[in-house]
């Protein structure tokens, strides 16, 4: 493919992409919807002209038939008058009418005819123009449930984006709080083994606080054997 051959595809996609991006499908077919009312506006008009015409064909037609007849009687006339000069004027100007009359004749069943097949074909776009508006109807019906099902498509996208990070917000703010509560516990449980000091005491460390610790345990147990002891005297005494 040539060079020139490649842009010029190349310019022709984007126009087109943009007049997708910006084409509104409904209101194209409204606009053709009007344009087709519009010419059968023009068709109807157009049959009305040309029947107003053979109307006017028709009502010349009728007047030069009467003419005609009114020649002929007065050629009937003149001619029971022995004026047969003026029954022969009479009868030529009548065929001169004659002659008038099949041109006008011919006129109008052209007419006639131009009226018929504008009729035929009236009807004709009529019933496209019908079928153009329900097939139109049910195209932008289904396009406007399309549009709303991306739309809600769209909001459901973001709502479930914005979940994801509101959850793994909530996981971290969990984790966190897992971490500062076993910190917590490994905090008291140094506190009470002694191995970190509590502030509001002096320092003892651990070793001099299991010797501290045992050395009160023996305490106990040695007053304990004092009482026991003492208590076996006074036992002995009372016998």
């Amino acid at each position: 493919m040539k060079i020139a051959q490649r842009i010029t595809m190349i310019f022709r996609s984007k126009a087109n992409a943009t007049i997708d991006r910006y084409e509104d499908p409904q209101q194209t077919m409204d606009y053709s919807y009007q344009k087709q009312l519009a010419a059968l506006h023009d068709v109807r008009r157009g049959i009305a002209d040309v029947a107003t015409s053979r109307q006017r064909l028709e009502i010349q037609a009728n007047e030069l038939f009467g003419a005609m007849e009114k020649l002929h009687s007065q050629a009937a006339t003149a001619l029971s008058l022995n004026r047969e000069d003026l029954a022969r004027a009479a009868l030529t100007r009548r065929a001169a009418l004659g002659e008038q009359l099949a041109e006008i004749k011919t006129a109008r069943d052209g007419l006639y005819d131009q009226e018929t097949r504008l009729t035929v074909g009236l009807g004709q776009l009529q019933t496209r123009v019908e079928s153009f508006r329900t097939r139109a109807e049910t195209i932008k019906a289904s396009y406007s449930a399309a549009e709303a099902q991306s739309r809600i498509g769209e909001s459901l996208s973001g709502l479930s984006s914005e979940m994801t990070a509101v959850n793994d917000a909530m996981t971290r703010a969990e984790d966190h709080a897992r971490t500062m509560t076993a910190r917590s516990a490994a905090l008291d449980e140094l506190l009470s083994t002694g191995v970190l000091a509590d502030p509001g005491k002096p320092y003892r460390d651990p070793i001099t606080h299991q010797l501290d610790q045992l050395s009160a345990e023996n305490q106990v147990e040695e007053e304990l054997a004092k009482l026991r002891a003492a208590r076996a005297v006074d036992d002995g005494s009372g016998n």
